[in-house]
Formats: structure tokens, sequence, C-alpha cells
């Protein structure tokens, strides 16, 4: 079967399904992972301050509540207990403060432990954010020690590194899982559908390369298989279509053949019936000599005619004999089947002998007394047809233009001229002067069966043949509508070389 026609305009092939497939997924993927990854990073950092916050306001509380219980003791005892609470892992500065609100001790870095604010009075347990010197994140505890208030600042963002740590670890199994299901979809996809997909576009292919049978897959989804099981229906359609329009083109080349061979024959017939209404004429033609001939031999087998006399019916009945001789082999010339051209070498006529003849074989009609002819034919020019075929084509219409004229009173003409026409073409021309062709049969002369005539005076198949012949060797045969004084008929064909 052969392949569809491709359209011209090439489309642009996009990336191929496995592709398109992967870049999808990984949209998909991206789209949902980024948010969620950046929400799990938010809660894991929030938690972790929370968490931070938490123990910073425990340590903070513990870290108060042993001051408390040794602000009553020797102020020595009680920065030194209070240097042993600051350092790393523990408060960045702790302040006691007294029933005035004034420090009355103190402990950790000098820049912090200015940067304390004494708590509201009455004192009350209280925790708040703070930011330290540095700009990191702080907690200030207050717990209430009787009449005095100790405040401790914790740091908060001590374990920030961890955090960072954590959310670095979720991005990583984040990015493993989806890579996994990246391969995982496409595996799978590739096996259910895309495998599938190329299997039956090979098998498509095959067909339309001229395979008579499809070979599906028999894996994929069920969507590929109903796909498959009409690219299957569809191909056996084709198929069968394919060999119902075989059928047809050998059916229809058969046809055409017995069409050409049809008409070949009808060709035939109509020349032979143009001999047939030729012999009426000839008959005539011919009988006139030879009624002399016969009593100019009466005469010569009289034994009183002198010898000079019969030496002059000798010779005149040589001539008459002559004259019977030329009207006869015109008749069969015409009649005889025509011989085609030598292999490769086109057929070629010259248009001025071919009027010559014709007007020679219908002169002997009887219509034809008193008719004017006149022809205007160069001598060298040609055209490329047959000249059997030419002779038959004028011969029609100049029999059918003296039947026009035959009934017509008074001057009688007819005009037979030819020339070249545009780009290697010959315009020739068969004009009368008679009652024209009506304008109802103008479009439908050349139809089978169309005729003018009485009935049993024509088959009306004669301009049909004609037509055949012209159109057949490249040429266009019409009548000119513009003459409206009796009836032109215009045959153009290629000139020959």
């Amino acid at each position: 079967m052969p392949a569809a026609d491709v359209d011209p305009k090439p489309s642009r092939v996009g990336p191929g399904l496995r592709v398109q497939i992967l870049l999808a997924l990984g949209g998909v993927i991206l789209v949902a992972y980024v948010p969620l990854y950046f929400a799990i990073a938010q809660v894991t950092r929030a938690t972790s301050l929370a968490y931070r916050e938490e123990s910073a306001r425990a340590l903070g509380r513990a870290v108060a509540a042993h001051v408390g219980d040794l602000v009553t003791s020797d102020p020595q005892v009680v920065a030194s207990r209070l240097d042993s609470h600051v350092g790393e892992g523990g408060a960045l500065a702790i302040a006691v403060y007294g029933r005035t609100g004034a420090v009355e001790a103190s402990a950790g870095l000098a820049p912090e432990v200015a940067s304390l604010h004494a708590p509201t009075q009455p004192y009350g347990e209280a925790a708040s954010r703070v930011a330290t010197r540095s700009g990191a994140r702080a907690l200030d505890v207050v717990l209430p020690a009787g009449d005095r208030a100790v405040l401790v600042r914790v740091r908060t963002d001590e374990n920030a590194d961890r955090s960072a740590d954590v959310v670095r670890g979720i991005a990583l199994y984040m990015g493993v899982f989806a890579l996994a299901l990246l391969v995982f979809a496409y595996s799978l996809l590739t096996r259910g559908i895309v495998k599938p997909i190329e299997l039956l576009a090979r098998a498509a292919d095959r067909v339309a390369n001229g395979a008579r049978s499809l070979e599906l897959p028999t894996t994929g989804a069920r969507e590929i298989a109903d796909l498959g099981a009409s690219v299957r229906s569809m191909a056996s359609r084709l198929i069968a279509d394919e060999k119902k329009l075989r059928a047809k083109v050998d059916e229809l080349t058969t046809t055409t053949r017995r069409l050409g061979e049809t008409r070949e024959q009808l060709a035939g017939s109509e020349r032979m019936a143009s001999v047939g209404r030729l012999a009426a004429g000839v008959a005539h033609e011919i009988g006139n000599p030879i009624a002399a001939i016969m009593g100019m031999h009466d005469l010569i087998e009289d034994a009183e005619t002198p010898e000079e006399t019969r030496a002059d019916f000798l010779k005149r009945m040589r001539k008459e004999t002559e004259r019977i001789n030329v009207v006869v082999r015109d008749l069969l010339d015409y009649a005889r089947p025509e011989i085609g051209p030598p292999s490769g070498r086109p057929a070629l006529a010259n248009v001025a002998e071919i009027v010559t003849d014709v007007l020679a074989l219908v002169r002997p009609q009887k219509e034809w007394k008193g008719i004017d002819v006149a022809v205007d034919v160069p001598a060298s020019l040609h055209v490329m047809l047959a000249p059997q075929r030419l002779t038959q084509v004028l011969l029609n219409l100049v029999l059918n233009a003296a039947a026009a004229l035959a009934d017509q009173a008074g001057a009688r003409k007819l005009t037979v001229r030819a020339a070249p026409s545009g780009e290697a073409l010959v315009r020739i021309e068969v004009e009368d002067d008679g009652p024209g062709v009506p304008e109802a049969l103008r479009d439908r002369i050349f139809d089978p069966f169309v005729t003018t005539k009485d009935v049993g005076s024509g088959t009306g198949l004669g301009l049909a043949v004609c037509r055949g012949i012209v159109e057949g060797a490249g040429g266009r045969i019409a009548v000119d509508a513009t003459y409206t004084q009796g009836a032109r008929f215009v045959v153009t064909l290629p000139a020959g070389v």
C-alpha cells in the first residue's frame, strides 16, 4: 500500500515522549517539593527555636533559683557563684536587683551586663526575647527571690547550625526520593506507554510501506490496546479499499483500452460512411467517362471509321480512363486504413496538400456544383497530425458545409484558410455562408448523435469523431460564435517542425 502524501510544510518536531514525560514529572515534583521543602525548613527552624527558647527558659529559671538562694549570703560568695553560671553552655549575663531596682551583683560579659534592663517592680516571673550586642538571639528570664529579683540572659541561637544540618538533611532526602521517583516513573511509563506506542508506530509504518498484516504489541495499557485495535481496523479498511481501488483501476484501464479501440472503430466507421457519401458522387463522375468510352469503343469497331478518327478516339479513351483512375485512387487513398509514422518520429501533415486532396475528393459531389471555393493556406504549413487523420477532419467539415449550402439559393461560398497562431500552433478555419449552427445546439454540436440534418441523412458522429482526433493530438475544435454570416469551424493544432 503506498505511503500517504506528506505535507509539504514540515512540522516542528518536539522532544521525544520519554523526555516530555521526564520534564512533566520533574515539573510536578518541583511544584510539589519546593513549597514542601520550604515549609518543612520553616517548621524545623520554628521548632528548633521554640525548643531552644524552652531550654533557655529552663536554664534561666535554674540559674535564677540557684542565685536567689544565695542573695542573703556574703556578696563575694554570690559573685563567685554567679561567675560559675556564666560561660560556654551557660548564661551570657546575670544580675541581681535589689528592692530599689539597683544592681547588687552581676556577672558575665561587660557589654551584655550593661545592656540588661531592670525588671519592672513588683518583681514577678517573666521571660522576654532580646538581642545581644552581637545581634544574636537571647532570652531574658526574671525570677523573684524574696524582695529581690534575679535576671538571667541566655542565648537561644547557639544550635542554629544544628537546625541547618537538619534542613540540609531533609533537602538531601527529598532530592534522593525525587530522583528515585523519576527513575521509577520513567521505567514504568516507558514500559507501559512509550514502548507499546513505538511498536505500534513501527507496525503502522510497515503497513504504510506495503505490509499486508499489522503486528500489534501485546503489552501496554488498556488505552494502548484500544488504539492498536483501532489502527488494525483502519489498516484492514485501507487494505480492503486499496484492493477495491486497484480493481477499479484495472477495470478503468480495460475500459479505457476498449474505449480507445471503440473510438478507432468509430473513426473508421465514420470514414467509411464518408466513403459511402462520396461514392454517390463518384458513381456519377465515373459514369460519364465510361459512357463516352463505350461509345468511342463502338465507333472504333466500326469498319468505316477512318484510322485517324480511331487514333483520336483511342487518345480520348485513355484520357477518360486516367480521369476515372484519379477519382478512384483518391477515394481508395482516403478509405485505406491509417499507417502510423515511424517509431520515435511524430506524424506530420502538410495542410495545403491535405486541403487540395479533400477538395479533389468532394468535387464530384453534385451538391458542389455552383459552390465557390476559396483557399488561403501557406504551402509550407505543417501540423503534428497524421495526414489521413487531418484529411478525415477536414473532409467532415467541408461535407457538412456543402450539406448546409445545398438548399441555399443564389451565390454559395466556402472558404478554407490556415495560418500560424501564437507559439507553435496552427489555426485552420472552414467557413461557409450557409444558415449557420443553431445557438441551442452550439454547445452540444460535438456530442455524439447530435446533428442538424434530417433523420436518415446523417449519423451525428462526424463532429464527435473530429473532436476525438483533434483533442487526441493536443488541439481544439470549436464553433466560432462571433461569426454570424454562416458557420465557421476553427481547428487549432500543434505546429509541425
